[in-house]
Parts: C-alpha cells; sequence; structure tokens
C-alpha cells in the first residue's frame, strides 16, 4: 500500500493543531463531496483521502504513531496496528524480541533503519551521529482579494521573503482557501526536497453583496414607479454591472432569482451559484402639489 501524507492531503502543516486539522478538513470535505461533484470520479477519490486523512490526524493516538512510523505507517497498520509497537514487532517477524539487536534486524528488514536509529540509536551504542535527510519546513502566508477578484480569476505576486513568486487564483476561490505551491517552502538538509508554501486566500466582502458557498446575496432599490410599472434597471455585482428586468406589479421584499449568475465553481470551468436580488422599493420624498394631487386621484380609483 502506498504511504500517504495525511497532512499533505489536508494541506497543514504537521505541527497543525487539531482545530486547524478540523478546519482544513471540514472545507475539503465540503469542497469535494459527492453531492457537489456528481459522477466525478476524481472528486471522489479525493473525497476518500480526505476522510482517511481525518481518521488518523484527528485522532491523538493514531497522530502520535503514524507520525513516529512515517512511511511505515501502512506496515503498522497492515499488521494490526491496535496493539502498539509489540504487534508491530511481531507482525514484522513472527515473535517475541527482547534485544535491540532483533528489532535492528526486523526494522532493518522492512527498510526502516532510520527510525530504528532514531528512537534506539543512542541505547545500544549505534551510530546517530550521521545526519539525516529532513525535508524543509512548510512556510505560511497571507494573501487578500476582493470578491470582484475572486469572481474573475486574478494574479497576484507573493513575496516569501526570499523571493517573489506570481500566483494565478483561479475563479470562485473561497474565503479561507489554502493554496499550497509544492517546493516554495523553506530548503531540506541534506538533499532533502523543500517544503511547501501553505497560501491563505482572505477574501474581502463588497458593500451590498453576501456570498454563500457559490450563491451571491444582494438587495435592489427600486422606484415605487418601476415595482408597479416594471422595466429594466442596472445593479452592480462583484461580476460588473448587470441589466436586471423587473415584473409589473412587483412587491416590496421580494426575491428575484438569477441562475448562473452567482459565483464560478472553483475548479470546474462553465459553472456558476445563482444570484438572489431582493426588491427594496423606494418611496418618493418631497413630493411637489401636482405629484400630491396625482396620488390623490390614484387613490381615489382604488375605492
Amino acid at each position: 500500500m502506498q504511504y500517504k501524507d495525511y497532512y499533505q492531503i489536508l494541506g497543514v502543516d504537521k505541527n497543525a493543531t487539531p482545530d486547524e486539522i478540523k478546519k482544513a478538513y471540514r472545507k475539503l470535505a465540503n469542497q469535494y463531496h459527492p453531492d457537489k461533484n456528481p459522477d466525478n470520479k476524481t472528486a471522489e477519490e479525493k473525497f476518500k483521502e480526505i476522510n482517511e486523512a481525518n481518521e488518523v490526524l484527528s485522532d491523538p493516538e493514531k497522530r502520535k504513531q503514524y507520525d513516529m512510523l512515517g512511511a511505515n505507517w501502512n506496515r503498522y497498520r497492515q499488521g494490526g496496528g491496535a496493539g502498539g509497537f509489540d504487534d508491530f514487532f511481531r507482525s514484522a517477524g513472527g515473535g517475541t524480541y527482547t534485544n535491540f539487536d532483533n528489532l535492528s534486524d526486523i526494522f532493518s528488514q522492512m527498510g526502516g533503519g532510520s527510525i530504528f536509529e532514531q528512537i534506539f540509536g543512542g541505547m545500544m551504542g549505534g551510530s546517530n551521529t550521521r545526519q539525516r535527510a529532513r525535508k524543509g519546513s512548510d512556510l505560511k502566508t497571507e494573501l487578500t482579494i476582493t470578491l470582484a477578484d475572486a469572481y474573475h480569476g486574478t494574479q497576484k505576486v507573493i513575496d516569501t521573503g526570499t523571493q517573489q513568486l506570481r500566483l494565478t487564483i483561479k475563479p470562485g476561490v473561497e474565503d479561507g482557501t489554502t493554496l499550497r505551491i509544492p517546493g516554495k517552502g523553506r530548503a531540506g538538509s541534506n538533499g532533502a526536497p523543500a517544503g511547501n508554501l501553505l497560501i491563505a486566500v482572505k477574501v474581502l466582502p463588497q458593500q451590498g453583496w453576501e456570498r454563500k458557498g457559490d450563491d451571491l446575496y444582494g438587495t435592489l432599490p427600486i422606484s415605487v414607479y418601476t415595482a408597479v410599472l416594471g422595466g429594466k434597471t442596472t445593479i452592480e455585482t462583484p461580476a460588473g454591472s448587470i441589466t436586471l428586468t423587473v415584473p409589473p406589479e412587483t412587491p416590496n421584499g421580494k426575491t428575484l432569482r438569477l441562475k448562473d449568475k452567482g459565483m464560478p465553481v472553483y475548479d470546474q470551468p462553465g459553472k456558476f451559484g445563482s444570484m438572489y436580488v431582493t426588491i427594496s422599493v423606494q418611496l418618493p420624498t418631497n413630493l411637489t402639489a401636482k405629484e400630491k394631487e396625482l396620488f390623490a386621484q390614484l387613490a381615489a380609483l382604488r375605492q
């Protein structure tokens, strides 16, 4: 069974807190949930990986064993890992081992000698002075964009302190999304690869609009005349100016749904959420004598 980096799958650092792991899991699970990605095998496999990673990293004991065993984690699980190290050794060698020489043989056969040296090297007098190749740690930074940027997609330059990177943001990115750029973190040691650059995206709200998932919610002020007679009006949205047709006799507070006028669905070109516009009828003020007279005549006609 191929070793899986559960931290990489969830897009979190190896020192991530339980809350950070929970937040990352919920966000990814929502993004790749089968209900949101029908008939999408890639999303389905990603969803399974996310749940598998969360199952291990959200359990303190499993996470401890995973961090200790590294690439041998899958062998440990296949050997009935719930029993701890003793069961792990038995499943590898078929017996009970009581001295370090036997344990060293087991780990060597399994390709896990480096783990053995790390845990027991100092106790058995073995060589633990050889420097191990160690992958570089991840770098974390933040990027702030507007809701219009999130709608259209954008390019931004990220300064990590040691280099500048041009980052392409795909349309539909959500507030709180963490983007991962492999190999752009801190340099590794002794030939090991560099860590990753993790970019937390903050999307600024746009006045008059609220985003819920891929849908947009806003309010449209119109005159009483447009509400009664109907007509076309212009509304400013994160996508830009659009013309909206208001049906005659539209009541105050009515919500109009504009299909496919919401936010783009992230990483799914051509798919959009909906836009919901609530009508707010504005009554005229500072009426002239003539206007008041006309309203009086209208009121009389309605009696």
